[in-house]
C-alpha cells in the first residue's frame, strides 16, 4: 500500500479556536477533543490535530483540493467576514482570486498566520 496521510500537527496559539476558524470556512462540524489536541477530521481520512503551542509559532502553507459549489460557499464565507485574501501565496495580488490550470484558487491567513489555499483544480500536471 502507498503511504498515505494520516494526519498533521498544527502548532496554535488556542487549538480550538484555529481548528474552529478552518472548520467554519470549510463548513465541518465543531473540532473534537483528542488529547492535547482539537481533532478535525477531513475527507479522504486525513485529520488536522491542532496544538497549543508552548512559543513561537512557525507558519505552515496547507492547501484543500474543493469542488466549485464549496469554493463558493467557502469564498462566500471569507467575503461575508470581510476576511483579506490574495490570489497567490506571497500576498502580492490582494483582494483577488487565481484560475490557475482552468480552476478557482484563494489564499487567506488564518489567526496564527498559517497560509490556508483553496483550490479547485490540483496544480499537479501529467
Amino acid at each position: 500500500m502507498p503511504a498515505q496521510l494520516d494526519h498533521t500537527i498544527v502548532h496554535s496559539r488556542d487549538r480550538f479556536a484555529g481548528a474552529r476558524f478552518l472548520a467554519e470556512l470549510i463548513g465541518e462540524p465543531e473540532p473534537r477533543p483528542f488529547g492535547p489536541f482539537a481533532s478535525l477530521p477531513l475527507a479522504g481520512g486525513v485529520t488536522l490535530d491542532y496544538l497549543d503551542a508552548g512559543g513561537a509559532i512557525t507558519p505552515q502553507h496547507l492547501a484543500f483540493l474543493v469542488s466549485e459549489e464549496e469554493f463558493d460557499e467557502i469564498f462566500g464565507r471569507i467575503t461575508d467576514r470581510e476576511l483579506p485574501y490574495w490570489a497567490d501565496p506571497m500576498h502580492a495580488e490582494s483582494q483577488q482570486i487565481n484560475h490557475h490550470y482552468g480552476g478557482r484558487g484563494v489564499y487567506i491567513d488564518d489567526p496564527d498566520g498559517h497560509s490556508l489555499e483553496f483550490i479547485t483544480h490540483t496544480y499537479v500536471t501529467d
